[in-house]
């Protein structure tokens, strides 16, 4: 599968040409919403407290998009993805969806 290092938000990779194109690629997570870890969430906000848990659900959620868009440009047998990009939506119902997507390429270490 493709390193996590091997996709990244340039379009282009200083040391590396641009092998071959294999179109645009994603992945997305998302999470329905869970009532009673909001509830605690806001209250914890309400109080002054930090809130990591809410950080960690988004990381989490950037994780497995960011692994559904590797496994996928890796399917078409890409060794890296250029121009990466979220997309992140919350649903009216308190839902949260993150999209990851970018261009699958293959690259290769430039000799000069």
């Amino acid at each position: 599968m493709i390193a996590r290092d091997d996709v990244v938000t340039f379009d282009e990779v200083d040391g590396y040409r641009l092998v071959r194109s294999y179109g645009h690629v994603s992945g997305s997570a998302s999470r329905p919403r869970n009532r009673l870890r909001s509830t605690f969430r806001s209250l914890g906000m309400l109080i002054g407290l930090s809130s990591t848990e809410f950080l960690s659900d988004a990381e989490q959620l950037r994780n497995e998009a960011l692994d559904g868009l590797r496994r996928r440009a890796d399917a078409m047998g890409a060794n890296a993805v250029i121009g990466l990009q979220f997309f992140v939506s919350e649903g009216s119902d308190g839902s949260c969806q993150v999209v990851a997507f970018g261009r699958a390429v293959a690259v290769s270490k430039d000799r000069r």
